[in-house]
């Protein structure tokens, strides 16, 4: 089934300009408790989900306890799981299916339910980007006529289990809709556009929510349940949600129409703890690697400017961490006090003091520490990079004249991708990225050339963030 993987594949004039970050680690939720019961046998959930850590994580659910709720999960291997009970009965149990691990894509995911179908395979349905799940596991499915939970005056949860505090997820949340009363097709909210993608489309005004349903945009960043929360319900009906352990910079605007460089889990050396959407990593804190470790981004490119910053959390008790980029398919590149360095295709700024590129020896650099933000300008049209340390370029750099930083040797003349390094005495190496979508308070607010991004510091005329947008530009 398609995903969203490039802007250069979108083909679509509506724009999604929010989604919201859920952090695991975090125990994040919104919640709302309806004040009266509606309707129970039709309704329809929307939402696109981006995801981070690859684990099991609620979607959206409602119920007081095990015995009572209604629940759309995602399984630890990317499937799907629909269930629901009454009084302790299985009125419903779908598993399995697709497997959805993608970390670089947005999916939209419809459960539909209308139990008033005589066709009792038409009476609960899930779609991912437009196409129905055909379900490894049909245990039970609902009577005619059954009244599940969702729509019921009991808790109502979007990202964690309703009735107990447990699967929460992490990744990105956008477009967050129940529409009440109504049984829709995923073509209500997303089209196929002229490259065969599935897309986005508006749909408010197009659907009528009915008593309990709402529309959720992620656009605002109070903690309140009204109009000025996260949990902010726009569609008309003043169904407002309330937050718990989300904060202002958990708004992004990685979105299903401009999806952001994120770091990636899956590639073959992680071993990492990655956190925040895949926006912080934690290394080897699954035991020790010789050699080090590295982890990467999700995507790659092979010419244009960019820029990115990363936040150092901890280096470890005299370890070193490198912050950088490394060509595609270097996954054999470490740093082991520099010895084991790849022959080129690399270069990365260290906290230790020294930038190092390709197998060069090491550029006097000044050292940074726990807190300190780096900034990473590379200029793949001209094969230089560029490192500041506060905003303070290092080795007379000056990435929007073109002048100092380092040259960069290609071992593949491939694609280049952030990258996290590390030495093998350093366990914990912590750091948070920053594509443009960042995964901590900024102060000042500054973004590329063409409005995207939000970092600490200056993006250099010309440089831009690592989303689809710019790619479809520059990339």
């Amino acid at each position: 089934m398609p995903t969203i993987l490039g802007a250069n594949q979108l083909d679509t004039s509506y724009e999604i300009s929010n989604s919201v970050r859920y952090n695991d680690g975090d125990s994040p939720e919104i919640s709302a408790t309806p004040s009266s019961a509606s309707n129970r046998r039709t309704w329809t959930w929307s939402c696109w989900i981006k995801r981070g850590v690859i684990s099991s994580f609620n979607v959206f659910g409602a119920g007081p306890n095990v015995s009572n709720r209604a629940h759309f999960d995602f399984n630890s291997n990317g499937s799907f799981q629909v269930e629901a009970k009454s009084g302790g009965t299985t009125q419903l149990k779908h598993e399995g299916g697709v497997n959805l691990r993608d970390v670089a894509a947005w999916y939209h995911l419809v459960w539909r339910l209308d139990t008033t179908q005589s066709t009792a395979g038409n009476r609960s349905r899930v779609y991912v980007n437009g196409q129905q799940v055909t379900f490894s596991s049909i245990g039970v499915t609902p009577d005619q006529n059954a009244e599940l939970e969702i729509n019921n005056n009991s808790v109502h949860k979007i990202g964690v289990r309703s009735y107990e505090d447990s699967n929460f997820m992490d990744g990105y949340m956008a477009e967050a809709a129940l529409i009440d009363g109504t049984s829709y097709g995923p073509d209500t909210f997303a089209e196929t556009d002229s490259n065969g993608v599935w897309v986005p489309k508006e749909f408010k005004d197009d659907v009528t929510f009915g008593t309990n349903g709402f529309y959720l945009e992620f656009k605002q960043t109070g903690t309140s349940q009204n109009s000025s929360g996260i949990g902010a319900d726009t569609s008309g009906q003043d169904n407002h949600y309330n937050v718990g352990n989300l904060v202002a910079f958990d708004i992004t605007t990685d979105t299903p129409t401009n999806n952001y460089m994120t770091m990636n889990p899956l590639t073959t050396n992680s071993r990492g703890d990655f956190r925040e959407g895949n926006t912080q990593v934690q290394t080897n804190v699954q035991g020790s690697v010789p050699y080090g470790q590295v982890e990467f981004g999700t995507f790659a490119v092979n010419k244009g400017k960019w820029y990115f910053e990363a936040k150092l959390i901890s280096a470890g008790s005299g370890g070193k961490a490198g912050i950088g980029i490394n060509e595609r398919w270097q996954t054999n590149s470490y740093v082991n006090g520099h010895n084991n360095i790849g022959s080129a295709g690399n270069a990365f700024y260290s906290n230790q003091g020294d930038v190092k590129v390709g197998n060069g020896s090491d550029q006097s650099a000044t050292s940074y520490t726990d807190d300190d933000i780096i900034g990473v300008a590379f200029d793949l049209d001209n094969s230089k990079v560029y490192f500041h340390k506060a905003g303070t370029y290092q080795r007379s750099g000056d990435p929007a004249n073109g002048t100092g930083g380092d040259t960069l040797t290609s071992s593949y003349n491939d694609y280049w991708t952030p990258w996290l390094t590390k030495d093998d005495t350093n366990h914990n190496a912590n750091v948070k990225f920053n594509f443009g979508n960042a995964p901590f308070t900024i102060s000042s607010g500054n973004s590329d050339d063409n409005g995207y991004g939000n970092f600490e510091y200056d993006v250099p005329a010309g440089y831009y963030s690592l989303n689809t947008k710019n790619l479809a530009q520059f990339g």
